[in-house]
């Protein structure tokens, strides 16, 4: 079950840099320490349907469900390029006197948590990728993976909280200058854009 096999590619995987790591260091950038814990919080809990899914055997019936599969597909892409649009034009970019009460850690929350819940990739990866570490002929099958399931979890939020404070601690540093606060800007719009339009794009 729990081998050193499994820790070190549940690391590798959770330090990849994805969507929802983009998201939890601009808004570590843009409203520092407290408001990355909120994104690393929606984040984390953006997978838990996605590893219930893997465990109980729905991700196979996405899988072999076209429809399904691609609606959520869709959705997941749509709701990215939303975001990339709204940081595109927001003119205000990433405004150091803008607070978290401002903004609401519910807010920044949800929209960590639609991420990774739109994407249905991430039910497919899971499905494919936890019953690797279960125990050939042990019993409890199913409490193996809940509990593969939770480790990875727990490294997600880690990881996840580590980004965001790298984020708060160059803050400052970083955003000094307006020339750079654009850039920034500009880059995470365009990077969300890239990924919804490769999710869209994206063949089961």
């Amino acid at each position: 079950m729990l081998t050193p096999h499994f820790l070190l590619t549940a690391i590798i995987v959770v330090l990849i840099p994805g969507t929802g790591v983009l998201y939890t260091i601009s808004v570590g950038l843009r409203l520092g320490r407290r408001a990355s814990v909120w994104a690393s919080l929606g984040c984390t809990a953006g997978i838990i349907p996605h590893l219930a899914a893997s465990t109980l055997g729905l991700a196979a019936l996405l899988h072999t469900c076209a429809l399904a599969f691609q609606g959520l597909k869709y959705a997941g892409a749509a709701y990215l390029l939303y975001l990339a649009w709204g940081m595109w034009r927001d003119k205000g970019g990433f405004n150091l006197g803008e607070t978290l009460a401002e903004v609401r850690p519910r807010e920044i929350a949800l929209k960590a948590f639609l991420i990774n819940i739109l994407n249905p990739k991430l039910s497919i990866f899971f499905l494919a990728f936890l019953p690797q570490f279960i125990t050939p002929g042990a019993q409890g099958p199913l409490t193996q993976m809940f509990g593969l399931s939770a480790i990875f979890m727990a490294m997600t939020l880690a990881v996840f909280l580590v980004y965001g404070f790298l984020a708060h601690t160059f803050r400052k540093t970083i955003l000094d200058s307006p020339r750079v606060q654009s850039w920034l800007q500009r880059g995470f719009a365009a990077t969300f854009a890239l990924l919804g339009l490769d999710l869209a794009l994206t063949e089961r």
